[in-house]
């Protein structure tokens, strides 16, 4: 059996899921999917806010970091209108796809911090090609599915989520440097959450294809554990697929988040991520997760340092932290303060 489906249960023999207490780091220092300098400083800022101490304090965790792929772009010319250093933004992709596949069939949870989300083309990817009936959860002020021919930036962060889907690929011109990544995920198992700055050719392709997408007015509504529930519920009714998350920092309301290249107000508070993520990690399904689009050069040292706690607040709760504590082992009582009478 694949290590990586060693936890893989049979949920209608009544067994479930165990979260899986291995995590392999991928660290991504890309930003050519946009036009802003800094996110490319985020692995090694998230590195020197003692990542992977706090990640190890989760109790029976196994850390390993992979370091950092190499985001040097390929020299060829490409000129594919509208899409902004595309050579750069495939061989970069294509590296980590490789790299996640790796980490997944080393029995890890592969964690990709960016960069900016256009490194979600080759995080999905090489999830996907070790899991294919995985799931994709898109947490994010905005939907990234654009093509070139509906962006308004032409930055490739705008745009994986339309490169990654089957149902889109004959919308897309031919894209030199991107043969390696042939688009094979269905769209049928994506589902959206925070949204709350959708173009109208995005909005457009949510319905058509009948994504579920939970837009900050839903979480609102029904609130964060109702909204993901009801996406896993669409997506997995069965229990049984994997769960990739794909996490933009700029899901969190800007109050919260400051440091990101293209942040909108009114969205999560930090309180509803981390419910968001303990839900997911309570399934045991996790099996990938990228965060992407913090910004170390935006903002002063409190925002950068706000964003940056926000982040790890979200990796932790992911993976396993208990916000309720854990007992020490072996240790059956409370610890008993005698007095002695002088």
């Amino acid at each position: 059996m694949n290590v990586v489906r060693t936890f893989v249960r049979n949920m209608s023999q009544g067994k479930k899921w165990e979260p899986l207490r291995k995590v392999g780091i991928i660290g991504v220092p890309f930003e050519k999917g946009q036009k802003k300098y800094g996110v490319s400083v985020a692995p090694a800022a998230m590195r020197a806010a003692r990542l992977v101490d706090h990640l190890k304090e989760i109790d029976g965790l196994d850390v390993k970091d992979y370091g950092d792929i190499e985001t040097v772009g390929s020299s060829e010319n490409v000129n594919v209108d509208n899409m902004t250093h595309l050579s750069s933004v495939s061989a970069c992709n294509k590296k980590l796809s490789e790299c996640v596949s790796r980490v997944l069939r080393d029995g890890r949870i592969a964690l990709t911090i960016g960069g900016d989300h256009s490194i979600g083309v080759g995080s999905v990817d090489g999830h996907y090609s070790v899991n294919e009936d995985m799931i994709l959860i898109w947490v994010d002020a905005h939907a990234d599915i654009n093509t070139n021919k509906t962006s308004g930036s032409g930055s490739v962060h705008g745009m994986p989520v339309a490169l990654l889907v089957k149902e889109l690929s004959d919308y897309w011109p031919y894209l030199p440097t991107m043969d390696w990544q042939v688009p094979k995920f269905s769209i049928k198992n994506l589902g959206y959450l925070g949204l709350r700055s959708v173009d109208h050719y995005e909005r457009l392709a949510i319905e058509k294809y009948n994504v579920p997408a939970f837009a900050m007015e839903d979480v609102e509504e029904h609130g964060i554990k109702k909204s993901i529930k009801h996406i896993l519920q669409v997506l997995d009714p069965n229990n049984e697929k994997p769960i990739h998350v794909s996490f933009d920092i700029d899901s969190l309301d800007a109050l919260e988040a400051p440091s990101t290249g293209t942040p909108v107000r009114g969205g999560l508070t930090l309180r509803e991520a981390i419910s968001l993520m303990e839900i997911i990690h309570a399934t045991g399904r996790l099996r990938a997760l990228d965060l992407v689009e913090i910004n170390p050069a935006l903002g002063n040292e409190s925002d950068r340092k706000r964003t940056i706690e926000a982040g790890l607040c979200v990796l932790r709760a992911a993976l396993g932290f208990s916000r309720k504590g854990t007992a020490p082992r072996g240790v059956l009582d409370l610890p008993v303060q005698t007095h002695s009478n002088k």
